[in-house]
């Protein structure tokens, strides 16, 4: 299988991923792409498709991996090209939950030796979202957390972010619209989940497949800080009959406030007054290991 690594630039620079690759060379044929500014990850999936090629590697964290599936989901599902993962940012919660192996060499083994399977995707009005969709607390803390500590700390670092931030946190008011209902509400956290965990780590949609045909949408109302012991465990088992953190799940579900609330798509910022959320039932496909927790069980690999 000929692999084609879309390479963020700011990793071009890594000696034991450069070993990798020319370890890997030696049984498989591997082009390397590395971007340098906004526009170029778009412009390489381009040529990838008009060249033929038929899998390619995004190599960097959850926003690398946000581009690439963006730029694929441009083109026609007949012409995207498979997509693997090789890991390589701060948080990488998508690869993390999936358990694409964090060792260079084992994950571009996978990437070019492991079967793709069908994913879904969900649209964000114009964008696309991969993993997860989190607005509220949950974005500020991303937005807000010095890229030094991210590094110091890895995904640790929005935790600790998050705990000092919680303490002057206000609840965002707005409509959340859910199979034609809606609600008026006051959320820490709103989430719209394809994946499962996002923040460096924390666990939203624990339930959550990425090729079910269902959105999983999670929404955190304000609470009394003596009910902080039930909030986790509400967080820990999802049911729509929870006090304070509310789950849903359909294919569909849209979010109006004014101000805007801040949203992350896949760690990456927006601030819009309304966003529609749609699926895209197995729009790519994607390289994962056998048995992938992500993946429901019994899930066939695209043949």
């Amino acid at each position: 299988m000929k692999l084609r690594i879309i390479l963020n630039g700011k990793k071009a620079g890594d000696e034991m991923l450069r070993q990798a690759i020319t370890s890997m060379r030696a049984s498989h044929e591997i082009q390397v792409r590395v971007t340098f500014e906004a526009g170029d990850v778009a412009r390489l999936v381009d040529e990838a498709i008009a060249e033929g090629c038929q899998r390619l590697v995004a190599a960097g964290g959850d926003g690398t991996l946000n581009e690439l599936v963006s730029a694929l989901m441009d083109h026609d599902k007949d012409k995207r090209c498979e997509l693997a993962i090789l890991p390589l940012g701060t948080a990488n919660d998508f690869a993390t939950a999936a358990q694409v192996p964090s060792d260079f060499e084992a994950a571009l083994r996978l990437a070019a030796e492991g079967e793709s399977y069908g994913v879904d995707v969900i649209r964000a009005n114009d964008r696309y979202v991969v993993n997860i969709a989190s607005g509220g607390f949950g974005a500020q803390v991303t937005a807000n957390t010095p890229v030094a500590l991210k590094h110091f700390l890895g995904g640790g670092a929005y935790t600790l972010s998050g705990l000092v931030q919680a303490l002057n946190f206000k609840p965002y008011d707005g409509e959340f619209t859910i199979h034609g209902e809606a609600s008026k509400q006051q959320l820490l956290v709103g989430a719209v989940c394809n994946g499962r965990q996002a923040g460096g780590g924390q666990e939203l949609a624990p339930d959550a497949y990425i090729n079910d045909g269902l959105m999983d949408l999670v929404a955190l109302h304000q609470f009394p800080i003596e009910a902080l012991a039930q909030v986790i465990a509400e967080l820990q088992s999802p049911k729509a009959e929870n006090q304070y953190v509310k789950y849903y799940r359909d294919t569909q579900a849209s979010w109006r406030s004014n101000p805007p609330m801040p949203i992350n798509l896949d760690g990456e910022p927006i601030a819009e007054s309304r966003v529609d959320f749609e699926l895209k039932v197995g729009a790519i496909a994607m390289v994962l290991p056998d048995k992938c927790p992500l993946l429901q069980p019994g899930s066939e690999p695209i043949r």
